[in-house]
């Protein structure tokens, strides 16, 4: 399978366009994962809440339970600990929720970051790139025969401009019609040429 094109010119612009696109590539996966990094680390936040809210349900658990011990007053005492306990552990559960809902957000965030970026270089460059492999592939196998290169030199006939087809012949398609070896050999050459796969 070619790949570049035969003429200078050409694979050069070719090159510098993966080059490019390749970059565009990294570039944009670099990013999608350092905004997605940065957002979840926003979880950060929620771990603290989480701690505390931790640290508060165990303090309060603790109080309860010793006060919970003291006869006749133990319920009683022991009752708004053990309420404060319990907003202990909604605390930490909330820290959890925000330490999930930052993880997701950085990893929904971080994708579309980087895939809506490779996805447009994907859709513009590498069509083209498999365009140009297709064509040179399908030309060069044409040429291959006799029957293909007379094949080449009719759709030369049809596309190449004419100031090209008239330095070839003075008339090409009566030349072609005619079946003259070189006019056929050289209008196939513009196919060729044109495909990228000659120079």
């Amino acid at each position: 399978m070619q790949l570049y094109s035969a003429s200078p010119l050409v694979r050069t612009r070719q090159v510098v366009a993966d080059v490019v696109a390749l970059t565009a590539i990294v570039v944009a996966a670099v990013l999608g994962t350092g905004i997605g990094t940065a957002i979840a680390a926003l979880g950060g936040f929620g771990r603290s809440v989480e701690e505390a809210g931790d640290g508060l349900r165990r303090s309060m658990s603790d109080a309860a339970s010793t006060l919970g011990g003291i006869p006749v007053l133990g319920d009683a005492a022991a009752a708004p600990f053990e309420e404060a306990s319990g907003v202990g552990a909604s605390l930490a559960a909330s820290g959890q929720d925000q330490q999930r809902l930052m993880t997701t957000l950085g990893v929904t965030v971080g994708l579309i970051v980087a895939v809506l970026p490779i996805a447009l270089v994907l859709a513009v460059w590498l069509r083209r790139r498999i365009a140009f492999a297709r064509r040179a592939r399908a030309t060069a196998r044409l040429a291959a025969t006799l029957e293909g290169r007379d094949l080449l030199a009719l759709r030369a006939l049809v596309l190449a401009p004419s100031a090209r087809l008239l330095a070839l012949a003075s008339d090409p398609a009566t030349a072609w019609r005619e079946r003259d070896p070189a006019t056929v050999a050289a209008l196939a050459d513009l196919e060729l040429k044109a495909a990228g796969v000659i120079r």
